[in-house]
């Protein structure tokens, strides 16, 4: 007996719901992720109290998103090489070294476009 294949939009809702039990399980268990959502909320409290341009909030907006998705995109990385190789292993040492390159160059150019778009409205 065969399994009733499920429709498209069975299936899109399925896959939004554990996307965002991915999300939940990030933010309830990642400390990094909760420091970027401080930081993402501080930041977008200042684009309203500076009143940012739509460009600007565009910007910022792909920021956050960047730095956030990187950073979850890290961790999976991480739990899956800990998971394949739970002792220390040397080149699991430079997969997670470079995933988490990756989440520092993200937040490196994030935090460089906080300074384009804010520093000529603090000064």
């Amino acid at each position: 007996m065969s399994k009733k294949k499920e429709s498209f939009l069975v299936n899109r809702l399925k896959s939004i719901r554990y996307a965002f039990k991915g999300a939940m399980y990030l933010i309830k268990t990642e400390a990094s992720i909760k420091i970027q959502l401080c930081i993402a909320v501080l930041v977008t409290i200042a684009g309203f109290f500076f009143k940012i341009s739509a460009t600007e909030w565009v910007l910022q907006c792909l920021a956050i998103a960047m730095v956030i998705s990187v950073e979850g995109i890290n961790t999976a990385i991480e739990d899956v090489a800990d998971f394949i190789h739970p002792e220390h292993h040397k080149k699991i040492g430079i997969i997670k070294d470079i995933a988490a390159g990756a989440v520092f160059i993200s937040a490196f150019f994030a935090a460089l476009i906080g300074l384009i778009i804010y520093l000529p409205k603090i000064f």
